[in-house]
């Protein structure tokens, strides 16, 4: 039993974990394998042709780290670049700036770029720096491309297009951990070299699962890489491929399995379906957000994330107590402000395996909760406008056509 069971089920509304889909519980329970046998390779090979897919490369190559984000981070890190190398990362929230943070601790020569918590990746500044550099010290531009604690999107394919007109080889490594498999991410035609998610956000598992996919020319970059890295390493992988076991180290069965189902939904939804379904979640949540008589968090459009909100409460309402009185009242979880933003936004998730009703009913518990903090929320406010929305632009379900 639940330590805090509570009846019925947990909103879960958190930007990460998300919540599981029945298939994939189901695919999950199962008993542990022998990952030497023919059954496991034979799934990996059908994993690693498919994970290409939610990246949109085809000539990218895939690695399934059983680890969090943050491994991948560091798979991403220590296997293109060398100790000293010089990095450009941008510092717009949270998530950005821990990944700043390792790459500091890893030795790095880390050029940080910051804005405002609630903007953008300043483009401007970082074309700057691509021209003035002619002796091509920049080894890497590192980016997130959606920040999870501002609800923030990036750019990526501007960031393609400054290093393409300087002529820069600088590497381009993305943190897709909370966009990949629900905002529109092309791996090869942004010309990313490495590209990385997490199991727990859109593609809607456990956490466990870190993706990692590799440009040829990262590749390239990891044959003479001098950082160390041994858990991490491509090239212990490599070595499998080629034997065709894949596996240098055991994997996670139950996870393997999970992502096999996970894939088979997201491919039968169809993965630009997948997409739309999110930008209409992301604009409901904004409308009732709006409706609220609220700000968000995201101070321009052109920065709007799809997959979470951060919204802004006022000076004398602290925000953690909208997200303790969800769950302790409501069974609704939502997400915390986080470091500068603490105690000003609450953050509202809409990735991953959810649909329309299930949003306007995390809505709904919101609006209760605003009116039980003292907010003069109006009822129906915000579920209305997101439903009025949602009532015109949700098409019929692709399966039941």
């Amino acid at each position: 039993m639940d330590y805090v069971n509570g009846p019925g089920r947990n909103h879960l509304f958190v930007p990460g974990p998300v919540n599981i889909p029945e298939q994939v519980l189901r695919a999950m329970n199962r008993n542990n394998e022998d990952y030497r046998s023919p059954a496991v390779p034979a799934l990996t090979k059908t994993l690693l042709e498919d994970v290409k897919k939610i990246f949109k490369t085809t000539s990218g190559t895939p690695f399934l780290f059983p680890t969090t984000g943050t491994g991948a981070w560091e798979s991403a890190l220590t296997n293109t670049l060398s100790p000293g190398d010089r990095t450009v990362s941008f510092l717009i929230g949270q998530f950005s700036l821990l990944w700043i943070d390792q790459q500091k601790r890893l030795n790095f020569d880390v050029d940080v770029v910051e804005s405002d918590w609630g903007q953008g990746a300043n483009l401007e500044v970082l074309a700057s720096k691509i021209a003035e550099d002619r002796s091509h010290t920049i080894k890497a531009i590192c980016i997130v491309h959606n920040e999870t604690a501002t609800g923030v999107t990036n750019n990526l394919a501007t960031v393609r297009k400054i290093l393409d007109h300087y002529q820069h080889p600088a590497l381009f490594l993305v943190d897709g951990v909370s966009s990949i498999c629900a905002l529109d991410f092309r791996m090869d035609e942004w010309g990313v070299d490495v590209a990385l998610t997490g199991s727990q956000k859109a593609l809607s598992l456990p956490t466990g699962l870190g993706i990692v996919c590799a440009s040829p020319k990262a590749l390239e970059a990891s044959k003479t890489a001098k950082s160390v890295r041994v858990f991490f390493d491509w090239s212990d992988y490599l070595k499998f491929y080629k034997l065709g076991t894949y596996w240098p180290y055991t994997p996670s069965i139950q996870l393997l399995y999970g992502l096999r189902a996970a894939l088979d939904l997201l491919f039968e939804e169809g993965l630009d379906n997948v997409i739309a379904r999110h930008a209409r979640l992301g604009k409901a949540t904004r409308l009732a957000v709006e409706a609220w008589g609220l700000k968000n968090c995201t101070q321009k459009e052109e920065w709007f994330s799809d997959t979470v909100t951060a919204v802004v409460v006022p000076p004398h309402i602290e925000s953690s107590e909208i997200v303790k009185r969800a769950w302790k009242r409501y069974n609704l979880s939502l997400g915390l402000g986080l470091n500068k933003v603490a105690g000003k936004v609450f953050r509202i998730g809409h990735l991953g395996n959810l649909n329309e009703l299930q949003l306007l009913g995390c809505l709904a518990g919101v609006e209760m909760v605003l009116k039980d903090i003292g907010y003069p929320v109006k009822f129906g406010s915000g579920v209305a406008a997101a439903s009025a929305f949602l009532q015109n632009s949700t098409p019929l379900i692709p399966s039941r056509i």
